[in-house]
Formats: C-alpha cells, structure tokens, sequence
C-alpha cells in the first residue's frame, strides 16, 4: 500500500483552484493506492490570521462542503483508492480550549488528520512561521537571533504534541522542522539535536506518528524533508510510522520529495 497523507484542495485559499478529481485521477495515475485530504482547518474562535494576506486555512461555513465534496468522490472512487477525508489542524498556544471545540464538533466526521505548527505566539502577538523568507527575517529580527526563532519553534512543537486537545486530537504530527523551511538564506549551524530526539520520544510516547512531508524538498531555499534523513532514521528506531505527505497544494505536486525519503518508511 502506498499512501499519499497530505493533500490540500481547492478549498485552501492559498493554492490552486485544481479539482478534487484531478488530484485523485493524478493520484491513481501515480499509483497511490490511499490518499488522505487534509484542507487547512479553520482558524480557532477569536485568533486573526497574522499572514498579511489572511488566506492561511478555510473559512468555517466552508467546512460542511468540503466535507461532503471528499465523502461524495471517496464513495465514487472506492473500487480504485482509498480516500481519506481529513484536515490539517493548527495547533496554536492559548488557543487549546477553542481548537479542542472544533475538533469536538467536526472530529467525528473525519478519518484522518494532522497536527502543525505554523504559527508561533511572541508576547502577546503571533508571527506565521512559513509565510515568505522576508517575513522570516522580521521574525528573526523581533526575537533578536534566530537561535530563539528555533527554540520558540520546537517548545511549541513540543507543546502540541502534549496538549490536551480532547478526544480528536490528530495523532500525526505534520512537518516536524517546518522551521527550516528558509534555511539556505538563514542557515543555522547549531542544530538542537537532543531537542528533536527528545520531540521524537515524545511522539513515541504519545503513540503518534509523523508526517513524512515532501514539500521541502521542492522549496529552493530549503532542498529537504521535513523532517529531514536523520531524524526519519531515528523515528524508524524508535518505530514511529513515517507517513509521506506531499503537501500537495496543486495537483502537480502530488509526489513531491518522494524520491527522497529513506528505505523503510510506512
């Protein structure tokens, strides 16, 4: 079985307008034999999109439609894939109640998710991690070194895998070091190699898996997985399943990065 886990749609306000049914004939074409879609969830109650474009994830009178649209072509298309009908959760610190709402509401309906991190809170105001190398500068120059970008990064990270998300939490962590998405103009020497083991046996712990995310390797400016051949390596030790995840946002991209995971990932 070759399962594709992260794919957005038509739903995502910063991809493409590619049909559902483009990415699932691509995705037979390519050979998956399981997709799961995982849109952009909604933003929590109360928290404003720091992007200045304010398209990071769907809005919630979106949500009902996006769901019957993946359960309509999951029912079409049963005899050739298997179809997940899921959602890419943010995780985003003092937002834990509001996120734990929604997934009480919407997380019955689902058959997969993820949990990211895309959004980093400083103070009283958030910065959105991955939005473009310039707004990753800010973010380096408000924290004074990028040293604390990461830090911040992982003891958030570290934090959603520790919340307490209520019964739906998603149980796949999505791209583990999204952070580096920018390295090559903002390299960092000092890996915290200890921190991210110490994250995989949390992960571990947690009975969780992890997103195994193509996407970097198709990012000029970051040229790896998330997370990248060492640290998949030792999750395979610790026996987290990796599952790969295009990170697709248009149907082009389907098996991004796929050349470029280990031997043995599930």
């Amino acid at each position: 079985m070759v399962k594709n886990g992260h794919i957005h749609t038509p739903f995502c306000p910063h991809g493409t307008k590619d049909a559902l049914q483009d990415y699932i004939e691509k995705a037979i074409q390519l050979g998956f034999t399981e997709i799961s879609f995982t849109e952009h969830a909604p933003l929590p109650d109360g928290f404003a999109d720091p992007t200045p474009t304010q398209d990071s994830a769907m809005k919630l009178e979106e949500i009902e439609e996006y769901i019957q649209s993946v359960n309509t072509l999951k029912l079409a298309y049963k005899s050739s894939i298997r179809i997940n009908c899921g959602l890419e959760v943010d995780y985003i610190e003092g937002f834990e109640k509001e996120t734990a709402a929604f997934l009480n509401l919407y997380g019955h309906k689902l058959d997969d998710a993820i949990l990211s991190v895309h959004f980093l809170k400083y103070g009283p105001s958030y910065d959105c991690l991955d939005y473009s190398p310039d707004a990753f500068a800010d973010i380096v120059e408000k924290y004074g070194s990028l040293h604390a970008v990461y830090q911040n990064y992982y003891r958030t990270l570290r934090q959603s895998i520790e919340a307490d998300l209520g019964p739906y939490k998603p149980r796949r962590i999505g791209h583990m070091t999204l952070v580096k998405k920018f390295q090559r103009k903002f390299p960092y020497t000092d890996e915290p190699k200890q921190e991210l083991l110490d994250i995989l046996d949390a992960v571990k712990e947690k009975g969780y898996e992890l997103d195994y995310n193509g996407a970097g390797t198709a990012k000029p400016l970051c040229r790896e997985t998330y997370p990248p051949e060492w640290v998949a390596k030792e999750a395979l030790k610790r026996g987290i399943p990796l599952i790969y995840g295009s990170d697709a946002h248009q149907v082009k991209e389907l098996k991004q990065g796929y050349d470029k995971l280990i031997n043995g990932f599930a």
